[in-house]
């Protein structure tokens, strides 16, 4: 499991009218293979507003149709709900995604 990779959740929250939802990890790496249960994820639409906090993605990353990453939407999900494996971002994606979430969250450019 690593940042930047898709995966394919069934019924991810009841208020998520469909049955699987599509969302790319975000969290750290150093989180990801720690022992804690869960990860930051953003989810995937099939709608692209043009916003500066989404990120296009689609056929490229494994996906069947274009969509959009919502970083304004971030949700924490237990790793053991990401079973189903879609693909992962390019590293140009990666950057869009970095960008996107700089400006979701409101943060200076940083490094860590």
């Amino acid at each position: 499991m690593k940042r930047g990779e898709l995966y394919r959740v069934q019924k991810p929250s009841s208020r998520d009218p469909k049955k699987f939802r599509a969302f790319v990890i975000v969290s750290r790496q150093i989180l990801i293979d720690s022992r804690f249960s869960t990860v930051i994820c953003a989810p995937i639409y099939s709608s692209y507003d043009g916003l500066s906090t989404q990120v296009p993605v689609g056929i490229e990353e494994g996906l069947k149709h274009d969509s959009s990453i919502h970083c304004d939407e971030l949700i924490s999900l237990p790793k053991s709900f990401l079973t189903n494996y879609i693909g992962s971002l390019t590293e140009q994606r990666m950057a869009d995604l970095d960008r996107a979430l700089t400006i979701a969250l409101d943060l200076d450019d940083v490094t860590a």
